[in-house]
């Protein structure tokens, strides 16, 4: 049977049809779920929690490319993104929502590959899927997810709670995301030029699967939890480690000292960076979408993360209105500026 003939086009299905189709295969997880897809609207419901809710959007052209994105990694990674906003509140998701925006070039059998990395995602984090919708598009695929978590009152986290003296940390390491996006961007302009050649991607793909299938950094709040640390102030770094320090600064009124020599970059990045003739430290700083966490905890819980690999101290938060800076191997100092990804800015 070749491809066209497992083409089933959206139109046969109509939107309740496609709807059911795309969200059968997925099962409800959390208590907190009282009713989920089906009505005009779930219902959910936690007697102590607090909900914490989040959106993101990804557009076609704009935040992914289907020439090198499979479907069911796009469906993955849409999750993704948004859990690890709940989680950088320091709560647990539990629900989601997705809509979906489409041209009429995606057929049902495509749709499902998308949905099947939407469930991958929802079965790994344990969370429901309770809703959405879905439309047509004139052009391209647009994708809204909202995700819903729960936080004991006094637990959750905010950007603008960092304290002088606070030791700024970050979990994982920075710049593979980036790097990734690299070679999958090489890789396309030498297929546009000669179709006959095929992608080599060989040895990359730790950093390609962080660009294409990011996870949410789920360990490091049960680390929090188990190890009694409630953080003063957290976000994730999906535009780059120097915009999310300067978030930070910014709305707790605070500076930082940010030590180069203490970001945390994996040899596959120096090693890509220096491919592509890029600074490794600007790639960490720069790069994006790398989805890890970065925040900062009073100085008497270093203890607690100093022996733990997923975790690095790299600054500490200084006085009212101090700049935020970076202090550079050589010993040099300069002032941190915000480089990474800007959603309204201009091809």
């Amino acid at each position: 049977m070749n491809e066209e003939q497992k083409r089933t086009d959206i139109n046969t299905l109509g939107e309740f049809g496609l709807i059911k189709q795309l969200i059968a295969p997925f099962t409800i997880k959390n208590a907190s779920t009282v009713v989920g897809n089906g009505d005009d609207g779930a219902v959910i419901y936690s007697r102590d929690k607090q909900f914490v809710v989040s959106t993101d959007l990804l557009i076609e052209g704009i935040h992914f490319d289907l020439m090198y994105v499979p479907l069911r990694h796009l469906g993955y990674k849409a999750v993704i993104v948004n859990l690890s906003d709940i989680y950088a509140m320091n709560a647990r998701p539990t629900q989601i929502t997705v809509s979906i925006a489409l041209s009429n070039r995606f057929s049902l059998e495509a749709l499902e590959e998308l949905y099947a990395g939407i469930r991958l995602a929802s079965e790994k984090y344990e969370v429901d899927l309770i809703g959405g919708d879905t439309t047509s598009s004139q052009k391209g695929l647009v994708i809204s997810v909202t995700a819903i978590g729960e936080v004991s009152p006094e637990k959750y986290v905010l950007r603008s709670t960092a304290r002088e003296g606070d030791l700024l940390c970050v979990s994982g390491d920075l710049g593979a995301a980036y790097l990734g996006l690299q070679f999958l961007e090489r890789e396309k302009k030498i297929f546009m030029e000669n179709p006959n050649i095929k992608p080599d991607l060989e040895n990359q793909a730790y950093l390609v699967g962080r660009q294409l299938k990011p996870e949410a950094r789920r360990d490091i709040i049960t680390y929090f939890e188990k190890n009694e640390i409630i953080p003063t102030s957290m976000i994730d770094i999906s535009d780059g480690l120097s915009s999310e320090i300067l978030h930070l600064c910014d709305q707790s009124g605070l500076g930082c000292n940010l030590y180069e020599e203490k970001i945390p970059i994996s040899e596959e990045v120096r090693t890509a960076a220096y491919t592509f003739n890029l600074d490794p430290t600007m790639c960490a700083l720069s790069g994006g979408e790398d989805y890890e966490l970065l925040f900062t905890i009073p100085q008497e819980d270093y203890e607690k993360v100093k022996d733990d690999i997923n975790i690095t101290v790299i600054g500490y938060m200084t006085a009212l209105h101090e700049p935020a800076v970076i202090i550079t191997k050589g010993g040099n100092v300069h002032e941190l500026i915000a480089q990474g990804w800007n959603a309204f800015r201009k091809p």
